[in-house]
């Protein structure tokens, strides 16, 4: 616990994935997926409570495995493709309060995003209360190739054209400002302030910075081989 401050960490883990079945427990250098995310959760000194969100009992199983109880599935409803990330959420946060247990932040890790450094937990949930002003901090990576000033569309005649309409011709692409991208490294929120807005969070939220190397989410065969490939990396530098 960290400034008497109640954290409950969400791992959501579907059982279904179109882009690559099964991936929540694919071994990933030895261990399932939703593994390297539950060990990294675990070592947390603040978090106060673990709670895998899943639709599998493969999965649970699997979770069970790791040390963390899972007494029921997430209703099947709250797990096809067009339930909102908010809604299991909501599901999980009111099931806890009937069993008298309530929280000051929920901690949302995406186990598709596993490449966390040993602080980042930690250190976002002390970025977060050491700024009560503010309702969440959120995981930010800085987007390079795929910058929105560089990227493209094409109009109703197939010509390629930007995406975004801008006021000067981009040459090279350092001259583009720097723009971030939302990953799943860590998402935290005063449960308040999500349970009046369903938001994780806004304009007014606070970044929590991660390298580029942490900045892949498992989606498909190539983002998974990408992610092993850097753990394989990490790992030998150690």
């Amino acid at each position: 616990m960290y400034n008497n401050q109640k954290i409950l960490a969400i791992i959501p883990a579907r059982g279904g994935s179109k882009g690559l079945p099964g991936k929540n427990i694919k071994p990933l250098l030895g261990k399932p997926l939703i593994g390297w995310t539950i060990e990294q959760a675990k070592a947390s000194k603040y978090i106060t409570e673990i709670f895998v969100s899943t639709d599998s009992r493969e999965i649970a199983d699997v979770a069970e495995s790791f040390g963390v109880s899972i007494p029921e599935l997430r209703p099947s409803e709250l797990a096809i493709d067009t339930a909102t990330s908010s809604s299991f959420v909501v599901y999980t946060l009111e099931k806890l309060r009937k069993e008298g247990k309530n929280f000051n932040y929920i901690l949302l890790l995406e186990p598709t995003s596993p490449l966390r450094k040993n602080e980042d937990i930690d250190s976002a949930i002390e970025l977060a209360l050491s700024n009560p002003e503010k309702n969440s901090v959120v995981s930010l990576g800085e987007v390079h190739m795929e910058h929105p000033m560089i990227v493209k569309k094409l109009d109703k005649k197939g010509n390629i054209i930007p995406y975004l309409e801008q006021s000067f011709v981009l040459t090279q692409r350092q001259e583009a400002d720097k723009a971030y991208f939302p990953y799943g490294v860590v998402y935290l929120v005063k449960t308040n302030y999500f349970m009046e807005t369903k938001k994780f969070y806004d304009e007014h939220s606070l970044p929590y910075f991660i390298e580029r190397w942490q900045g892949y989410e498992v989606d498909d065969i190539y983002d998974f081989l990408c992610i092993e490939a850097i753990l394989k990396y990490q790992t030998s530098k150690k």
